[in-house]
């Protein structure tokens, strides 16, 4: 069974660039090393006959094909404007 050492929780830490405690030290070690434990748990199961999967519900790309399609009328948009000027929707300044 693996291990976590205050060591190696200190590593990846400094590796995070996280700054912590001696008692958040503490505190990961016990975190991590049930985490590892509950790991080397699932590894006791049987999966011989189960096919490998990346996802457990099967996905569909959900992406629309990439075709061109008319967008709104210019006319019909500009009449939900608040301000236009020349054509263009007028917005307010947001830089000086």
């Amino acid at each position: 069974m693996a291990t976590i050492t205050k060591e190696e929780v200190r590593h990846v830490a400094h590796l995070a660039r996280l700054a912590i405690t001696e008692e958040e030290v503490e505190h990961f070690t016990e975190q991590l090393a049930k985490i590892v434990q509950f790991a080397d748990k699932l590894n006791e199961l049987d999966t011989t006959n189960v096919e490998p999967t990346t996802h457990v519900l099967p996905l569909e790309n959900v992406l629309r094909e990439d075709k061109s399609v008319a967008g709104l009328d210019r006319e019909i948009m500009m009449k939900n404007v608040k301000e236009h000027e020349a054509g263009q929707v007028k917005v307010p300044a947001i830089m000086e």
